[in-house]
């Protein structure tokens, strides 16, 4: 009778002993799944920002997997205008403005792919969550014409006599400004554009502020390295090589804002 008393008491004192450590695991186990995201995949868009660009430089789109907890990839597509840094905008006698030296516009396409780190994780429903970001791609570059209109009457002013023709712009050709009427409308050269073939290398750090989790909004603030294969020629001047006056290398920082969705 002994020997059953005594075993069962080492059984009931061995339950009562593993109780707390299974507690505690089964705490460790909810408080992991809390930290999972509940949510595999984020589609976001978003209006850009650079430092080679205008009032607003473009916009982009991004589609990300997550692989893990900490670590996601995505792909991107971006498309913004590059200006160059000298250009400056002159009114003319006519009433109108232009460009000085510009010959052409410069807009960039971005598809891209690269991975993400999660650095700081917020809670589900508050707070900032900070991620860094690498990625890289090739840039399609496109060089659209720059117009003017060029008063070839020399301005005399006779409404029979006017002779005013809508020209890309040519520092040879064109070559007293007193006769630049106006810019032409912004897409009269569209069908001479060119192609100017390019890669580039971007890495950030993301500000998400996202309170929902089906929903995501935030702030990214990045540089980005882009070079081309010759030097895209924004603008020109009479007697000065082009690849003296236009960049092959254009590095930039970026700030987007953005907004998505995820599911």
């Amino acid at each position: 009778m002994r020997t059953p008393f005594v075993l069962g008491c080492g059984l009931l004192l061995a339950a009562l002993g593993a109780a707390p450590v299974a507690q505690a695991q089964q705490t460790q186990v909810t408080s992991s799944s809390n930290d999972e995201p509940s949510y595999r995949k984020e589609f976001t868009y978003g209006v850009n920002f650079n430092t080679r660009g205008g009032l607003i430089g473009g916009a982009s789109v991004r589609s990300t997997r997550l692989l893990n907890q900490d670590w996601s990839r995505f792909w991107s597509l971006e498309a913004v205008e590059i200006k160059h840094p000298k250009e400056q905008k002159v009114a003319t006698r006519y009433g109108g403005s232009y460009v000085y030296g510009k010959s052409n516009y410069l807009f960039a396409i971005r598809p891209s792919v690269g991975l993400q780190r999660v650095i700081f994780r917020k809670a589900p429903e508050s707070g900032v969550q900070v991620n860094a970001l690498v990625g890289a791609g090739p840039t399609i570059g496109l060089l659209m014409p720059y117009y003017i209109s060029y008063d070839y009457s020399n301005g005399q002013g006779n409404p029979s006599a006017s002779d005013i023709r809508n020209e890309q712009y040519n520092p040879d050709i064109h070559r007293a400004p007193d006769l630049i009427v106006d810019r032409a409308p912004l897409f009269s050269g569209a069908g001479e554009t060119k192609p100017a073939l390019g890669a580039h290398l971007r890495g950030a750090l993301s500000f998400e502020y996202g309170r929902y989790r089906d929903a995501v909004a935030g702030v990214e603030v990045g540089f980005l390295l882009e070079t081309y294969a010759k030097d895209p020629a924004i603008i020109r001047v009479a007697q000065i090589p082009d690849k003296d006056l236009n960049d092959q290398f254009l590095p930039s920082v970026y700030l987007t804002l953005y907004l998505g969705t995820r599911n």
